[in-house]
């Protein structure tokens, strides 16, 4: 393991995480600095905190339901540790560790998890990862075993597996929503372009968001609402007729989706293609027009494509950065004039953004920081306030913070 981790080395393993290259300059780990001016956006900093702690290529960070007492790192090989919520931790634990069933190829890998709403009581935790032989993406629901403090890697119940023809835009997002179904996001299947008609065909689950109920059926039920819901399940994520399970469709690769914990809203971070970056504010039935469109634009064909998907809330092209990382409409209170705004970033330049949660479509967005990190994902603690994660094999955890 390496001292340090700069965007410049590890550039080409960025791109195979999240399937964009481009933008971005060098220079160490560290706080960034504020755009000049400001027009009255908030002026943060991202501080690195719990300093003695470090991570090998992380992807997902996250606090169980209203349990503030500990923190939970899913590393991209496949296991999850547990800390305590102290800025002088020192050590991690294994909380759940399936290194031996996970393929990390590419983008593939331990890519998220999601504690049931009622966790520990419902001693439940569903985890999304990739296998190999053949590469595939499986959602999988673990147990635990001692009132909440690790997960037993057996029995592993498999709740979805989807066939990957490639080892990128897996997707592999999930959390459940405030209504109490589980949602995950999963990738239009790899190659540039989608080249298997995969975003506009919902015939199968790629590219798609998709929402289950894991509580009232084995594997789930289909919730009312689902814009497909009388259709039969789609087994091994394909099926003869429209998919039941989706919630929405036409994503490319959807990285890092959150509900709005004041208003339910859910939104996502869309990884573009060759020119633009979107954040979609994510409704039933919605279709986000990839690979017709890219953003707000044409995509195939280059001109004079259909207008009639969902536009984003905001984009931005790749003079900025070329990966988004979807991130949390801010509901804390310990940042000045940032709550009611959505707040994401960039993998690769290390941009971080908002938006306020109210803008209507194609709102620009204002750059808030320009760091040299590399933005896998970004959590909210059970305050609300917001933490992101730098990926590389010396990973680190930071906070969202007012600036000096």
């Amino acid at each position: 393991m390496t001292s340090t981790w700069t965007r410049a080395a590890a550039l080409t393993l960025g791109c195979t995480l999240l399937a964009a290259c481009g933008g971005g300059g060098g220079g160490s780990v560290g706080p960034g600095t504020p755009p000049p001016g400001g027009g009255g956006n908030p002026q943060i900093a991202v501080n690195r905190v719990f300093a003695q702690l470090e991570f090998v290529q992380p992807t997902v960070l996250k606090q169980a339901p209203g349990d503030a007492s500990r923190w939970f790192v899913g590393e991209k090989s496949g296991v999850i540790r547990v800390f305590a919520n102290n800025p002088a931790s020192s050590a991690t634990s294994v909380f759940l560790d399936i290194r031996g069933r996970v393929d990390a190829s590419g983008e593939g890998g331990l890519l998220g998890f999601a504690f049931h709403p009622d966790f520990p009581t419902t001693p439940e935790v569903y985890v999304s990862y990739t296998r190999g032989g053949p590469f595939r993406s499986y959602v999988s629901r673990f147990f635990s075993t001692d009132n909440g403090q690790t997960l037993s890697p057996a029995p592993e119940e498999i709740i979805l597996e989807l066939p990957q023809f490639a080892t990128n835009h897996n997707g592999g997002d999930i959390a459940f929503g405030p209504d109490g179904f589980l949602y995950v996001a999963f990738g239009d299947g790899g190659g540039a372009g989608d080249p298997q008609g995969n975003g506009q065909d919902d015939t199968n689950l790629h590219g798609t968001i998709v929402r289950i109920d894991v509580d009232s059926a084995n594997p789930y039920a289909i919730p009312v609402g689902n814009p497909n819901a009388p259709n039969a399940a789609c087994v091994q994520g394909s099926g003869a007729a429209p998919c039941p399970e989706i919630f929405a469709w036409g994503l490319r690769n959807p990285w890092r989706f959150s509900f709005d914990r004041q208003t339910g809203a859910l939104w996502t971070g869309d990884v573009g293609q060759g020119a633009w970056e979107e954040i979609d504010r994510v409704v039933a039935g919605g279709n986000y027009g990839w690979n017709v469109r890219e953003g707000d634009h044409c995509y195939e064909p280059p001109n004079g494509c259909a207008d009639t998907f969902e536009a984003p809330v905001t984009e931005y092209d790749h003079s900025l950065g070329s990966s988004v990382t979807g991130g949390y409409v801010y509901r804390g209170a310990a940042v000045d004039n940032l709550a009611g705004r959505y707040v994401f970033g960039d993998f690769i330049s290390g941009r971080i953004f908002a938006v306020p949660a109210t803008s209507t479509p194609v709102t620009a967005a204002d750059e808030l920081l320009d760091t040299a990190l590399m933005i896998v994902s970004f959590a909210e603690d059970v305050d609300g306030e917001l933490y992101l994660l730098h990926f590389g094999n010396v990973g680190t955890i930071h906070k969202v913070e007012n600036a000096p």
